[in-house]
């Protein structure tokens, strides 16, 4: 069983992904590094940058989890970290938000949102400034397990993982989500092999802010939408399609805007992909290595550096990050080789704001690992021992 991909219940699969992860954390790395908080502290002060142009202070961390499993997490761990260590620091839990399983900010960075991975899914926002949860809204669809903010800040995506959907929802001033504008079924072509029906997995705009393109699974498609940014809604211009059976689950761009890079989790595979941003048109290029060998290995999230030349995958079942050259103004990826994780199935990763520190968060070993980024041949060098949090699966540094 892969955990993300097999028929059957979406939400189920992942429900017992968690409980698999609480059974292997010891009560003591569950929860000592990360005390309960029912009145959350405010968050870390944001500090200017040094002469380097590092941050000289303590930054946020927020850490999404499953709360609704066993050994998971009680809402969104609350953390602190170095930037120029990469250690990391617990102080606390905000409670009241179940199973945020995946987080995304605001441009402002005035707003964090959480999907609510549940069988009746939602999305939630919290104001930052004092971690005042400002509601939920329904998505429509189940087991939400993805969401983005559009650049323009006005407009929420999110992608119903069982329901194969994605829902928009306005964005108001204050950062607090208003309704539902849109939700768009997934409802051709038809499934890929083993699977029961569409599962979005991922909703993400374009560099040049005009297509939205939704990454499903179940389908092995990637839709590209056009988001009307008055009203609020999606209008399909173009689908691109994997091999059958490839499963694709994450993409992304490359700066310069012409290419994208596509996670395929089912067939162990990473695809170059042309992009046309006058159509909204992805030509998805053949499968590359994930350097993990034979076998499954179920990548998970395809990074990129901020100036292009290099380029970071999960590796969930092999439990390593692989590093690639960007080569041709973004046109090829040269696989450099693998680096251990330092935890169990990294289900997500993610830059600081500085691109100087990658963040792993580890599912099954309920940990976050952090490593150095060097940027000029992009190896990965780990930062101390990692940070023990509950069925982590998903780190967002700010």
């Amino acid at each position: 069983m892969s955990g993300e991909t097999r028929a059957g219940g979406g939400w189920g699969r992942r429900r017992f992904l968690g409980a698999v992860a609480g059974a292997a954390i010891p009560a003591s790395a569950a929860c000592g590094t990360q005390p309960a908080a029912t009145a959350p502290e405010a968050p870390a002060r944001r500090t200017s940058p040094t002469a380097t142009g590092r941050p000289s202070g303590p930054r946020p961390l927020y850490i999404g989890t499953y709360t609704s499993v066993e050994g998971g997490g009680t809402g969104i761990g609350l953390a602190t970290y170095d930037p120029a260590t990469g250690r990391i620091t617990g102080t606390g839990t905000l409670t009241g938000v179940a199973d945020p399983s995946y987080l995304a900010v605001h441009p402002d960075g005035r707003t964090l949102y959480a999907v609510n991975e549940r069988e009746d899914g939602a999305v939630t926002a919290v104001r930052l400034a004092d971690r005042k949860v400002l509601g939920s809204r329904s998505t429509a669809g189940a087991a939400p397990c993805h969401l983005s903010v559009h650049p323009g800040g006005r407009w929420l995506l999110s992608a119903n993982y069982t329901s194969g959907s994605v829902a928009v929802h306005r964005i108001e001033a204050s950062g607090a989500l208003g309704e539902r504008t849109d939700l768009v079924t997934h409802s051709t072509p038809a499934p890929g092999p083993g699977q029961d029906g569409p599962h979005a997995h991922q909703c993400v705009t374009s560099p040049d802010g005009r297509h939205i393109l939704a990454v499903d699974l179940g389908t092995d498609t990637v839709h590209t939408y056009r988001l009307d940014q008055r009203k609020g809604t999606l209008r399909e211009v173009a689908q691109a399609h994997t091999r059958p059976g490839a499963g694709p689950r994450h993409l992304t761009f490359h700066p310069g805007g012409r290419h994208a890079y596509l996670a395929n989790e089912v067939d162990n595979t990473v695809a170059v992909c042309a992009y046309d941003p006058a159509t909204g048109r992805l030509t998805i290029g053949e499968p590359r290595s994930t350097g993990t060998g034979p076998g499954t290995h179920y990548p998970a999230q395809i990074l990129v550096t901020g100036d292009g030349a290099y380029a970071y995958l999960a590796n969930r079942g092999h439990n390593s990050l692989a590093r690639y050259a960007v080569e041709g103004d973004g046109a090829e990826l040269r696989l450099l080789g693998t680096v251990a994780v330092a935890g169990d199935f990294p289900r997500q990763i993610a830059f600081s704001p500085d691109g100087r520190l990658l963040f792993a968060a580890n599912q099954r070993s309920g940990s976050v690992s952090v490593f150095h980024v060097d940027g000029a041949s992009g190896e990965l060098r780990l930062a101390g021992e990692p940070f023990a949090s509950p069925v982590a699966v998903c780190a967002l540094p700010l």
